[in-house]
This record gives structure tokens, C-alpha cells and sequence, in this order.
């Protein structure tokens, strides 16, 4: 019986414990949603925009007019759709530009020409799929901040630089360029190499071409696709970079990856003039510039 109190007893003690341990979770979850209403409410809005209702944005932030337009879910750069474009850049531009926040409101009643923004330092057009177009222009900055206004409100903010930050890339930068295997003497099968209608095989299971494997291999892993030529060459284009049918180098190297066989098609080109060759892969637009040491390699070319 004196047992059987004890363990009542415990359990009257673990639900207390209980009920204290949710009671406390609920009231901090409660006091975490008022700062959070709390800071809400105290944030300056310079911008409200839903980012996934923006369909277009064009600026000039010191890398040249930038516009791009959002179809179907996809966003493209407007003045070349082909242009491989990384989807994460825009997108992230797009959240950034549809959430712009101030660090405070200005209200001594100057002029918009001394905040700069009479004749902007920066101008960005956003575009939402109701056809609404919103302008943020930027002028003079102070500290970390510039002086922003939008549209003709006349209303004036000081908004972190990081805004522009967050829009200054390159194409260069956005370019979403091909995957490009790990491939070496341990799992390269063969590589076949045609030039001017004349082919050569080395294979890895010819003894007698270990040493023309190691070097083909060696040359296949060394690429780095980092350095683009053109993003989106057109076919009458290709023969300017050597890469038309009739005059590039075919080569097709069998590799093995998951234990599974698998083949990377190369086209290697003319000379750039500064040490590298045009090159493609498989079915990429892309043209890439590659040492011509590592295709001397590739080519098992002394």
C-alpha cells in the first residue's frame, strides 16, 4: 500500500513537472511572437512587394543595364534568353528589391537634390505581374546608407548599401555554367580523338597505352570550366572559334562514375591568342576557354 502511494505520488509530481515545462514553452513561444509583432511593427517598409509576383527588374549599379523578365517561373536575361542564366541571382534580387527597409524616415523637409536624388546616382524599375511598376531611386550616400526615394512620393530614406551589394554581379557572375565530371586514370575506360576524318583510340585496357592513358587522363582531369568565350554561340558563329564540324577536334571520352559507363564529348578549337582553346561539351552552347597545355594533354600531343 505505502508503495503504491509513493508511485502516485511520483506521478502527481511528473505532471506538474509537466505541466510547468509546456506552460513555460507556451509563454517564451508567446513573448518570441510579440517581439517578433513588436519589431514588425517598428520596421520601416520602403518597398512591400511580393517577390514572387515581380516578373521583371532593370537597373545599372556600375556593371551596365541589367534587365531581366521572369517567365513561365523562370527568369531570363531580357536582352539574350539564351544567356545560361543561374537562376539564384534574380531570385535573390527579387527578395531583396520586394523587402527594402529603412534604417529611418527622413522628415527636415530637404530637398531631394541634397540627398542626391535629383539626378540619382541609381535608378532600379520593378515590374509585378499586376503591371504595377515600382522605381527606387538611390542618391548621395551617408556612412552605410544611401538616400533612397520611391517614385514621386517625395518621401526620403536611408537604406544599408548592402541593397546595391546585393544587385552588383557581372553577367559573368550569374553565368550558370555545365558540370564537368571527375575524370582520371582510375576511371577513364577510353578516349577517342578524331581530327580531320582521322581517329586514334587509346584504351585503358590495352597495356601497351598505360602511359598514353595516364597522360590523356591527366589532361581530361585538369579542366576547369570557369572562363566562358561566349555563353550562347550561334551556329554560323562556331566556325570563327573553330568549332564548325569541319574544323574542330572530336573527343569522346568513355568514363566509368557509380559503376556506371558514361561518355563526355569535347570539342577543342582554334587558339585564342593568350595561351587557351575554344572548347565545347556535349550539347552546351557555352564556348570555354582552356589552356592549350591542358588540351596538348588531352590530345596526348607532345
Amino acid at each position: 500500500m505505502k508503495k503504491k502511494k509513493s508511485l502516485i505520488l511520483l506521478l502527481a509530481v511528473l505532471i506538474l513537472l509537466l505541466a510547468a515545462y509546456f506552460g513555460l514553452q507556451a509563454w517564451n513561444s508567446s513573448r518570441e511572437k510579440k517581439a517578433e509583432e513588436e519589431e514588425e511593427a517598428s520596421t520601416v517598409h520602403v518597398t512591400d512587394i511580393d517577390s514572387d509576383t515581380i516578373t521583371a527588374m532593370s537597373f545599372d549599379v556600375g556593371n551596365g543595364e541589367m534587365t531581366f523578365e521572369k517567365e513561365d517561373g523562370t527568369w531570363y536575361y531580357a536582352p539574350d534568353k539564351d544567356f545560361p542564366l543561374a537562376q539564384s541571382y534574380p531570385e535573390d534580387m527579387a527578395e531583396t528589391l520586394g523587402a527594402v527597409t529603412a534604417d529611418r524616415e527622413l522628415t527636415d523637409g530637404d530637398t531631394l537634390a541634397d540627398y542626391g536624388l535629383e539626378d540619382p546616382s541609381y535608378t532600379v524599375e520593378v515590374t509585378a505581374d499586376d503591371g504595377t511598376v515600382t522605381d527606387i531611386y538611390f542618391g548621395s550616400t551617408t556612412g552605410d546608407y544611401y538616400y533612397v526615394t520611391v517614385d514621386d512620393t517625395g518621401v526620403v530614406y536611408t537604406v544599408s548599401t548592402t541593397v546595391i551589394d546585393d544587385l552588383n554581379y557581372s553577367l559573368d557572375d550569374m553565368a550558370q555554367l555545365d558540370d564537368y565530371p571527375s575524370i582520371g586514370s582510375g576511371n577513364l575506360v577510353k578516349e577517342v580523338i578524331t581530327q580531320n576524318g582521322e581517329t586514334t583510340t587509346y584504351d585503358s585496357e590495352d597495356e601497351d597505352q598505360a602511359e598514353d592513358i595516364a597522360a590523356v587522363a591527366g589532361g581530361l582531369g585538369a579542366v576547369s570550366l570557369s572562363e566562358a568565350a561566349d555563353y550562347s554561340v550561334e551556329d554560323e558563329d562556331l566556325a570563327g572559334f573553330g568549332l564548325d564540324e569541319d574544323s574542330r577536334i572530336t573527343v569522346e571520352a568513355t568514363y566509368t562514375q557509380d559503376d556506371e559507363e558514361n561518355v563526355l564529348t569535347l570539342y577543342i578549337g582554334n587558339e585564342d591568342g593568350d595561351g587557351n582553346r575554344y572548347v565545347m561539351i556535349n550539347d552546351s552552347r557555352i564556348v570555354y576557354l582552356i589552356s592549350t597545355e591542358i588540351c596538348d594533354n588531352i590530345l596526348n600531343v607532345e
